[in-house]
């Protein structure tokens, strides 16, 4: 792999061309607005409540529907059974207690810098969310994790549907890594892990696996779609090597181009559509 996979290094979005059309800051990167404002909702309109429920993120619509069979949706103080049940956006919506609104989805992309943990626990001193705390006023859920040390991409989203499909163990959510060793990586062992290895997790087979062009033999580019926690340093470990330096420098065809580390960005039309056909 070469160096330019590894980065993705780039000036702030924040240039501007000699277009007429004037960028708008996009969370703390400046970005050009693409498309057209979506229809607001009215606080008369009236939306079935299987929608309302999924629109506010915790659960898919189908799921709703089952939630609502079950009583676990009220609306105005009373639990809610009906199926086809329709809500205004000034009805009083409660999912196990919790108060939710219709939210629109919204998509985040962080390049996560060392030291943080991926956890929604407010109980942490330094976690992602604080990162992107001023990213939405939606309530915003990791994709998938990195661990405390290991660095790059991380996306945030509201859309439980796309998270549980980006998290799937089958979903095939592309993910290269930049990893630096504490030592050069003989070549024996490089093909052993193009091999597959067998560890206690299981057999773990990686997409490709090449030594950084240009760099030293302990860098090393690693594409695989586990979705297995920390696999990569449990990978070299198994082969007596330290991870050093772990970065995820591509996810899902998304990249840190124009995104400096604990920078945060949301995404555009284009990058969401491709992600959900993946």
């Amino acid at each position: 792999m070469s160096r330019g996979d590894n980065s993705q290094r780039g000036k702030s979005s924040g240039r501007q061309g000699k277009s007429k059309a004037k960028p708008f800051v996009q969370g703390n990167i400046a970005a050009k607005k693409q498309g057209n404002s979506p229809k607001k909702i009215s606080d008369s309109d009236e939306i079935r409540l299987n929608k309302f429920v999924a629109n506010s993120g915790v659960c898919s619509r189908r799921e709703a529907d089952l939630y609502i069979q079950t009583g676990s949706v009220w609306v105005n103080g009373k639990p809610i059974t009906e199926m086809g049940y329709k809500v205004k956006l000034t009805d009083e919506v409660k999912f196990d207690g919790r108060l939710i609104t219709p939210e629109k989805k919204e998509y985040v992309l962080l390049n996560k810098p060392k030291g943080f943990v991926t956890t929604t626990s407010p109980e942490k001193t330094k976690t992602v969310m604080q990162l992107v705390a001023n990213a939405s006023k939606v309530m915003l859920k990791p994709v998938g994790r990195l661990e405390r040390n290991t660095t790059g991409l991380l996306l945030f989203t509201n859309d439980v549907d796309l998270e549980k499909k980006l998290t799937h163990h089958k979903s095939g959510v592309r993910k290269i890594f930049h990893v630096e060793l504490n030592r050069n990586l003989k070549f024996e062992d490089l093909e052993k892990i193009k091999n597959g290895v067998k560890l206690e997790e299981g057999y773990i087979q990686v997409d490709e696996i090449s030594y950084i062009e240009g760099a030293a033999k302990n860098e090393i580019g690693v594409q695989l779609q586990s979705a297995k926690n920390n696999i990569i340093t449990k990978l070299f470990e198994h082969l007596k090597y330290d991870v050093i330096k772990l970065d995820r420098v591509i996810f899902g065809g998304l990249t840190k181009k124009d995104l400096p580390r604990g920078q945060w960005r949301k995404l555009t039309e284009q990058e969401i559509i491709n992600l959900k056909m993946m």
